[in-house]
């Protein structure tokens, strides 16, 4: 990769990008691009002679679109303009296509674990690991070979249903050995893997599947009827397809000789969902190098080995259950074990008769199983390691946790759906760490306080090669990576003189809820769609068992018509289950502040009675 500059005039300046911009010339792209712009006001890229650029490399020109607004790029190939428009970047970055597509072939990338795609992963597992009991699903053993022919056959019925390279395949379901072949079949077809919560319910699925561009919605088990979302979505274009049964995996079949284009350890391939305090959807955009090397790390950190059992219940659509749990047990070539159902009584069993030796968690999960009618320290005597992610335990709980599992090391861990992990406490660390910080950042990441103020604490501002290319279709000021590479959180936090990272609170107002993201905004605005509403405010309380409940605040134009239990009723069809507030206060009218605002910290104090 090499850059040369032309001055356009005294403000503007004209770079000739050549070659590759991937992970591995990121870093030089932005020093000679920070060299060859100072004192510009305009900036001109010149792709002509760029043959590839990865998910690093999209999300560094987004970077730059923060620091130079009037940025633009011309001369891109179709090749390359396709991968902006895996991620929508082109709706953000004025550009235009070459006259003549002088696309050049790609550069091969270096075949190590760091720079390998999900196919090649796969391919590589297949061949390499003589498990039988790779996955264990509901009983029942596969090895990684197993998977590797099932994904194939769901593949081959992608392409059957007509889905294109670079289109955007759903992978919605709870946690199965299917879903685990249909996120490898999307990346053999060089598709992405949109990841979805099959808890929600068809509004929203509806509302993800618009935004997302999902050409297939592939399901497993989920809560809503797949019949009426099918229904609902009519002339949409969105095919549909379950993920089947063993029965329909019997191919050997290959399938990549068929496609023309390749996806390569830095392509975009991936969308998690998170949210924000304006209740808009966000697609997280992520590749096969963020995940894999994240799990690279978190294997060793967890010191995972191929004699290490792990009993799997975090859902893999979250960032927590995809890369502590999925992929850093097959990059270990551990056992996963997943119970169909995430009850107590079976995880228990599992645990108890395979003899489990791993077992991550929220909070949430943890509680319930100590508190469980089945439970007795014997049945989880064997577990050496837990990480405790996805929602903040209190220190009681944590105590209450080692308590009752004393032969176990507890971790706990911070990371974001944009980034996974940022931090995490050591195998053997004191107790004091576990129970009063969330770790020492992971290798080769960053970390920063952002303004900290007597006792230290500030947002948390991250960057590093986990980091995500940047949101699906958001605009440029909805991106929340700075002109300097910096992630703003949205958490605030302090480093201790140790290193280690104090996870303080959220800027933003997200409830967690056993692990789960609520937030107000969307909740209050299905609220409002009842006649008799007239304002609402949603908050989090405490809770023990869960961490946060959702308390709705309302003002009913009639407030003697309000009624708790038809509300209940009324947003069933509207939001997801746990996202259904479990207390409701109301208000003839709102206690306000001295300028007007609501008095959010009255609302929460009048909560505490609850």
């Amino acid at each position: 990769m090499n850059l040369k500059s032309e001055r356009m005039d005294n403000d503007s300046v004209k770079i000739y990008v050549s070659g590759k911009i991937d992970t591995t010339t990121v870093e030089s792209f932005r020093n000679s691009f920070g060299e060859l712009t100072a004192d510009a006001k305009n900036v001109l890229l010149d792709f002509k002679s760029v043959n590839y650029i990865s998910s690093a490399g999209l999300r560094e020109i987004v970077i730059c679109k923060k620091k130079y607004k009037n940025l633009r790029i011309e001369n891109v190939s179709e090749f390359v303009y396709d991968i902006f428009l895996t991620t929508r970047f082109d709706k953000i970055i004025p550009m235009t296509l070459a006259k003549d597509d002088e696309t050049t072939t790609i550069l091969e990338q270096n075949n190590s674990s760091a720079h390998i795609s999900f196919n090649e992963f796969l391919e590589n597992l297949a061949k390499s690991s003589s498990r039988k009991n790779a996955v264990v699903y509901d009983g029942k053993e596969y090895s990684w070979a197993d998977i590797d022919k099932m994904s194939s056959a769901i593949a081959r019925k992608l392409i059957e249903k007509n889905i294109a390279p670079k289109s955007h395949i759903a992978v919605c379901g709870a946690n199965s050995v299917h879903w685990i072949a249909t996120f490898f079949a999307a990346h053999k077809i060089n598709a992405m893997a949109v990841l979805i919560n099959p808890a929600l319910c068809v509004k929203e699925l509806l509302d993800i599947i618009e935004y997302a561009d999902i050409s297939c919605f592939c399901y497993g088990e989920i809560e809503a009827s797949v019949d009426e979302l099918k229904a609902v979505c009519g002339d949409k274009k969105t095919a549909f397809m379950s993920f089947g049964d063993d029965e329909d995996f019997k191919t050997e079949e290959k399938v990549q000789s068929d496609l023309k284009y390749t996806l390569l350890a830095d392509d975009p391939c991936v969308m998690i969902f998170t949210s924000g305090t304006t209740g808009k959807l966000k697609g997280v955009i992520l590749s096969s190098y963020n995940i894999l090397n994240a799990a690279k790390i978190n294997c060793e950190d967890q010191t995972l080995q191929p004699s290490d059992k792990s009993c799997i219940i975090l859902p893999y659509f979250h960032i927590f259950g995809l890369i502590a749990g999925l992929f850093a047990n097959a990059v270990a070539h551990s056992a996963i074990y997943m119970p169909k159902y995430r009850r107590t009584a079976q995880i228990l069993d599992i645990i108890e008769k395979e003899r489990c030796t791993v077992f991550h968690s929220v909070p949430t999960m943890l509680t319930a199983i100590i508190n469980s009618k089945n439970f007795s320290p014997e049945k989880i005597s064997s577990l050496r390691c837990t990480i405790i992610s996805g929602a903040a335990a209190s220190r009681a709980q944590t105590e209450r946790f080692i308590k009752n599992m004393p032969s176990n090391h507890f971790m706990t861990s911070y990371g974001l759906s944009e980034m996974a992990p940022v931090s995490i406490t050591n195998y053997d660390d004191s107790l004091e760490n576990i129970l009063g910080t969330v770790g020492k950042p992971i290798r080769n990441i960053k970390i920063k306080i952002k303004d900290p103020d007597e006792n230290g604490e500030g947002e948390i501002l991250i960057q590093g090669f986990n980091l995500m290319v940047g949101y699906y279709k958001l605009s440029l000021d909805d991106q929340p990576i700075d002109a300097e590479g910096w992630l703003h959180t949205g958490d605030l936090g302090a480093i201790n003189e140790n290193g280690y990272l104090e996870f303080k609170g959220r800027i933003k107002e997200i409830i967690i809820r056993g692990g789960e993201n609520i937030y107000p905004l969307e909740v209050e605005r299905a609220i409002s769609e009842n006649e008799n509403i007239a304002d609402v405010k949603v908050i989090g309380v405490f809770d023990e068992f869960f961490g946060e409940e959702v308390c709705a605040c309302v003002k009913p134009k009639v407030i003697d018509e309000f009624n708790a239990d038809e509300m209940h009723g009324f947003l069933k069809n509207r939001i997801a289950k746990y996202k259904i507030p479990k207390y409701f206060l109301t208000y003839s009218d709102f206690p306000l502040l001295g300028n007007g605002k609501l008095n959010i910290m009255q609302l929460k104090e009048d909560a505490k009675k609850l």
